[in-house]
């Protein structure tokens, strides 16, 4: 951003000055909320926050002129939440454990060199959630930054259908804690040691469908000037979602057959950094592009489709790709390891050109998304979502149908007291005649006659 580092700086300066010379009314030091600057926020509420920024300085200006007897509300403006001179460390925002007071912990589903990741129930809505945990100690630390910076992004990116979903973030006892969205399938790695072990692996249209779906999750990232920087197999969550199928099914049969949709997301976004200004943070050796390692910054984000066509490579059941050494090299230059398993040639050099050595020749995420080879991938994706939708309109038949049962069992039953209050009033009439006078339209009447 031709800018946006100086413009930065200015306001944190600026913010410092505010914050330094804010006093009360009565020449007492006003308390200022402190709070982290996030570095990924976009440039455009950058200027808007500086903006703003300048109108509360022009307000506290002009507040300085208020009399002594005018209405606070006529003279204050809002409240302005500065940045910190010192970003807020772990040990400063300690607080009574959250996680022991709202989750309830299930099972450890993961470990790394960040640290523990734990399968959580929370208390107040009853939902599955994976916590992630750091490990101690964290403030100062390379691991504090890294653990900052995955807050920052996940607050940035939001929600996409292929990017783990966020929902909060505290500090207590020195650890960081992530609260993400839990995903059922494990990670890819998990499948592809399971794969190896079993002896069989993702076959080409499975591949593609990976491909297809992890690349619509880069687009999102670098479609907001940020890059991940370290896609790998262990960093591709799944999600499984089982629907029932419409195929071949009979409303009336219980059995439904059903189907599961497999949804890839890419998560731990501890490296992410800008496209622009970028502070980079190498990833896993094994899946790091050359010219990373050479500082070449100017292509960020064809690093994460070398990555990518790694990974997918490492999911056919390619051999353990190597942390260094000549066989490393050989794939920078453009050379795919060996594949147990025979795959198409316009595959193949698909993924050797996402590992083309020169960035600038590897397809960016829009190129692979259009790119013929992944239109069966498109298709099948296109295909579990009409089951998807047609498991929706299954469940409404259902709804609709057992609605139809209550409408006329309660139809019924509204007969059945009518018809029974109409054999007690034929009873009643039967036993004493003379109550028939006082039945409505249809009683008996007596007719008197007189002859003369």
């Amino acid at each position: 951003i031709g800018g946006p580092s100086s413009r930065r700086v200015a306001l944190f300066k600026n913010n410092e000055q505010a914050g330094k010379a804010a006093t009360d009314g009565g020449g007492r030091r006003s308390q200022t909320p402190l709070v982290n600057f996030n570095p990924f926020t976009p440039d455009s509420l950058l200027i808007q926050s500086a903006t703003q920024q300048r109108n509360n300085r022009k307000r506290a200006h002009w507040n300085d002129s208020c009399g002594e007897d005018m209405e606070a509300s006529d003279c204050d403006g809002e409240d302005d939440i500065v940045p910190p001179s010192k970003r807020i460390t772990m040990m400063e925002s300690n607080m009574m454990s959250r996680y022991i007071s709202e989750f309830h912990e299930l099972e450890k589903i993961g470990c790394g060199e960040f640290g523990a990741v734990f399968k959580c129930v929370k208390r107040i809505d009853g939902c599955i959630y994976a916590i992630k945990r750091s490990k101690k100690p964290l403030a100062g630390s390379v691991d504090e930054q890294n653990a900052l910076r995955e807050v920052y992004a996940h607050a940035v990116l939001g929600q996409h259908p292929h990017v783990v979903r966020y929902y909060s973030a505290w500090a207590e006892d020195d650890h960081m804690l992530i609260q993400n969205e839990y995903c059922n399938g494990g990670t890819l790695s998990d499948i592809i040691s399971e794969n190896y072990r079993r002896l069989c692996y993702l076959t080409e249209l499975e591949l593609k469908d990976l491909l297809l779906q992890v690349t619509r999750g880069l687009k999102y990232i670098h479609s907001t000037s940020l890059v991940h920087m370290d896609i790998k197999p262990s960093n591709i969550f799944i999600s499984r979602k089982s629907v029932p199928s419409l195929d071949e099914c009979d409303e009336d049969d219980d059995n439904d057959a059903m189907t599961t949709s497999v949804v890839y997301k890419i998560g731990d976004l501890g490296h992410v950094t800008r496209v622009n200004n970028p502070q980079v943070e190498e990833g896993d050796s094994r899946y790091l592009a050359n010219e990373i390692l050479q500082e070449d910054y100017s292509n960020l984000t064809k690093a994460d489709i070398f990555a990518l066509a790694l990974t997918v490579l490492s999911a056919s059941g390619a051999e353990p790709l190597p942390t260094n050494g000549d066989k490393w090299h050989e794939i920078r230059q453009g050379k795919l390891p060996a594949i147990p398993q025979v795959l198409s040639p316009e595959f193949l050099d698909l993924l050797k050109l996402m590992i083309h050595p020169k960035p600038a020749r590897r397809p960016s995420t829009s190129d692979l998304i259009k790119h013929p080879v992944l239109l069966t991938a498109a298709r099948m994706s296109a295909d579990q979502l009409r089951v998807e939708l047609n498991a929706e309109r299954f469940k409404n038949a259902l709804l609709q149908k057992e609605l139809k049962k209550a409408q006329m069992a309660k139809a019924a039953a509204e007969e059945k007291v009518l018809s029974t209050d109409r054999v007690l009033t034929r009873s009643t009439v039967q036993a004493n005649p003379r109550t028939s006078r006082l039945i409505g339209k249809k009683m008996n009447r007596s007719v008197s006659l007189t002859i003369y």
